[in-house]
């Protein structure tokens, strides 16, 4: 139980840092912005409370905020994302989330990209929704959606594959 809350609070801060120090200062084209903090809320363990994710969820948003100077648009959008998560487990791995037993190291990739992809695309559609906060620029948040979400899921699933699958 020790090395599960050691590996995910390692993970925690990890993340954190890479997300303030190197993600939050690329801005390409002015749409693409790699979010790879919630790497962390995908890969939270499934057998974990609910409560827990969702607490944890809310101060990961909220330090992403404070360092970004976001104002809490990274905490709701990463609440929203935490409380989406089992609808995203259940469509994207279906038995396996109903028995409890995914193991992201040794998930098919087809799954592992499905989820990744729906839960990066909630995400940021709520995080540029309520950063833009006009409906008349609709087009503008769809398009820094689309373009941050294509970046973040491979960046994503690059780090899934490399750092959690397990070697043989």
């Amino acid at each position: 139980m020790n090395s599960v809350i050691l590996s995910n609070s390692t993970r925690f801060i990890v993340l954190l840092l890479a997300q303030v120090v190197i993600c939050n200062n690329i801005n390409f084209l002015g749409y693409i912005n790699p979010y790879i903090y919630i790497i962390f809320i995908f890969l939270f363990p499934i057998r974990e409370n609910r409560l827990v994710l969702l607490l944890v969820s809310f101060m990961l948003g909220m330090l992403i905020d404070m360092f970004s100077d976001s104002g809490g648009v990274h905490a709701a959008a990463a609440i929203c994302l935490a409380y989406a998560r089992p609808v995203l487990l259940k469509t994207s791995f279906g038995m396996l989330y109903e028995h409890q037993s995914i193991k992201f190291s040794n998930t098919d990739l087809g799954s592992l990209i499905t989820y990744v992809t729906f839960g990066t695309l909630i995400h940021h559609f709520i995080l540029f929704s309520l950063e833009i906060f006009n409906m008349s620029s609709i087009l503008l948040i769809l398009k820094k959606t689309l373009f941050s979400s294509i970046f973040t899921v491979i960046l994503s699933i690059l780090i899934i594959i490399l750092f959690s699958r397990k070697k043989k």
